[in-house]
């Protein structure tokens, strides 16, 4: 299928798109490849095969949100570049506020 420079200058008006000639150029050749290749897909035969929604199988990869023990306190704690007593110690991140 063979774009024309008319169509490459209409589907740029709808886009609202101001293409150089040379970017309307390009935007022919490579939509006329897109359609070339639309074609060859045309052309085969695809009788029984069952439309699907991917090309490979998909499964979800997420597991159930189920509650489970957590980390003992010391094994969470080891690790910590600072802490107070059973706490993570961590930069204050809030100004103290001026008080008159």
């Amino acid at each position: 299928m063979k774009i024309t420079m008319k169509e490459v200058d209409h589907v740029a008006r709808l886009a609202r798109l101001a293409l150089s000639d040379a970017e309307k150029e390009r935007m022919r050749r490579e939509l006329d490849g897109i359609l070339s290749y639309i074609d060859k897909l045309r052309a085969l035969d695809t009788e029984g095969v069952p439309p699907t929604s991917h090309a490979v199988p998909m499964t979800n990869v997420m597991r159930e949100d189920e509650p489970a023990p957590s980390l003992p306190q010391a094994d969470m704690l080891a690790n910590a570049p600072d802490r107070s007593g059973e706490f993570f110690r961590v930069p204050r991140i809030i100004e103290e506020s001026i008080e008159e």
